[in-house]
């Protein structure tokens, strides 16, 4: 069997202007073949660093108004003979699993963000659905998280979601700005 793709998944990382990721996503990400981002980037920026790394796919989410026009809604590519589709906001819960299959009827694996909980399970004929979580917004959940995918000769050999065990900086002083970019002057 081929060596794997791996692929590292992110959704809602909401980085504004001169912010950029926390140290251990980089780390992760740093050891991607591809990087699938299932939208609210909101930093034009964002997505020029995270081409530096891998070969980017990504799909626009609700507060990505200023990408608008630049990423599309929905996408589907083929990643090691996989075909994978990607949207934002899957809508609810309730019916979600058909919803899904209805769009993307012949994806082997959905990938979605939106809501800021890690999902990862089979629904309607075999599909996997797939949501990365947040590695810098936590909300209801107990840690940011990302997600990896691995995929051999036209399937998924390995899938995971991955938690990040560090402080909350808005938990501890909520006038704390996120990862700072390093400042191209110095």
């Amino acid at each position: 069997m081929a060596e794997p793709l791996h692929v590292a998944v992110l959704a809602d990382t909401h980085i504004t202007a001169g912010r950029t990721l926390p140290d251990d996503v980089w780390d992760q990400l740093r050891q991607a073949d591809v990087i699938l981002h299932a939208g609210d980037v909101t930093s034009p920026e964002l997505l020029d660093e995270l081409r530096a790394v891998a070969p980017l796919h990504v799909v626009l989410g609700n507060n990505d108004r200023s990408l608008v026009g630049a990423l599309p809604e929905r996408l589907t590519v083929e990643l090691a003979g996989t075909e994978i589709a990607m949207v934002h906001d899957s809508g609810t819960r309730a019916g979600r699993e058909q919803r899904l299959h209805r769009w993307f009827p012949t994806a082997a694996i959905v990938v979605f963000g939106h809501s800021h909980d890690p999902v990862d399970h089979q629904g309607d004929h075999g599909q996997r659905l797939f949501n990365p979580g947040s590695p810098t917004q936590r909300r209801r959940q107990p840690h940011p998280t990302m997600g990896w995918l691995h995929l051999a000769a036209g399937g998924v050999v390995g899938h995971e979601i991955v938690p990040f065990h560090r402080p909350d900086p808005q938990r501890l002083d909520p006038q704390l700005p996120g990862p700072q970019r390093p400042d191209p002057q110095r």
